[in-house]
């Protein structure tokens, strides 16, 4: 029996890192009778013969966390990539993973590419913004080579997740995080302003200077609808610093004595923030509501 990483899931094979050979499984039937699918990160056992580099999974070790979207198990953090422009960023869509990151327990960087095209520097208000949460921010370019250096300072030993709408340039960074990796790169297309989908799974990338790294397909939509709203609260980083509030179940709406609005008052909340706390919060009040 042999221990390994999954790096890489396809029409039913797994492939197999055991840090020396890379198997190609087959999951045990067992697995689809627990209902249970093995996942790009996670750590198996495995039966495998050594000629013919094939074998089967065995067993899956116990998961730090698990991704659904994209499906990938065992990261240490989220690289969340927005283009400054071309595409403008989705001000919902980053909300919007920032907060399905904190629900599965990463740590989350945001790296801001393509900078050298926003002639205004219109990304550095989205800066402030996610720097006062706090959340580590990265500006890059690959057209200028800028921030090269601190995104793999940010990548060095550690399993990341580069996660982001398409056209943001994900494959382009890693193309110069790392020389040889040739990850295809989508043209961007000029009538929807976003990329193609040129990532098509989630793949684990040895990275030479120690660490992980997976590209995983663009996203145009994110569902957190199974938040209870209650909870939402708790994944807002910068709202707990804040919850001295008179009523103790205060959801920082309609309630008076709210720490979490005085807060917002002295400026030490984002108005961007709250506004869509409070927007997200209405929709999943109504969801439940219509259970």
């Amino acid at each position: 029996m042999k221990t390994g990483v999954i790096t890489k899931g396809i029409g039913g094979f797994y492939y197999v890192d055991t840090g020396e050979v890379i198997y190609e499984c087959r999951a045990r039937g067992k697995f689809r009778l627990m209902d249970i699918s093995p996942l790009v990160g996670d750590v198996v056992d495995i039966e495998a013969d050594d000629v013919s580099l094939k074998g089967y999974v065995l067993d899956i070790h116990p998961r730090s966390n698990e991704m659904i979207r994209p499906a990938i198990a065992n990261v240490d953090q989220v690289m969340v990539v927005f283009a400054a422009k071309s595409p403008d960023i989705n001000m919902v869509l980053l909300q919007k993973f920032l907060i399905y990151a904190e629900q599965v327990g990463l740590n989350i960087v945001v790296c801001i590419n393509k900078i050298d095209l926003d002639e205004n520097q219109d990304y550095k208000t989205v800066m402030e913004m996610l720097q006062s949460i706090p959340y580590k921010v990265l500006t890059t370019s690959t057209k200028k080579l800028i921030g090269i250096e601190d995104l793999k300072l940010a990548l060095k030993d550690k399993t990341t997740v580069f996660a982001g709408p398409s056209g943001a340039g994900k494959s382009s960074l890693l193309n110069l995080v790392q020389e040889g990796l040739m990850l295809k790169i989508g043209d961007l297309s000029k009538k929807i302003d976003r990329g193609t989908h040129t990532t098509r799974h989630a793949e684990l990338i040895n990275l030479n200077m120690g660490g992980r790294v997976a590209d995983t397909p663009g996203f145009t939509s994110l569902e957190l609808s199974n938040i209870e709203p209650e909870m939402l609260q708790e994944l807002f980083p910068e709202f707990l610093r804040h919850i001295d509030c008179k009523f103790a179940r205060c959801l920082h709406d309609s309630e008076p004595q709210c720490g979490v609005k005085e807060a917002l008052q002295r400026g030490e909340i984002s108005v961007m923030r709250y506004e869509y706390y409070l927007s997200l919060l209405k929709e999943l009040k109504a969801i439940r509501r219509y259970k």
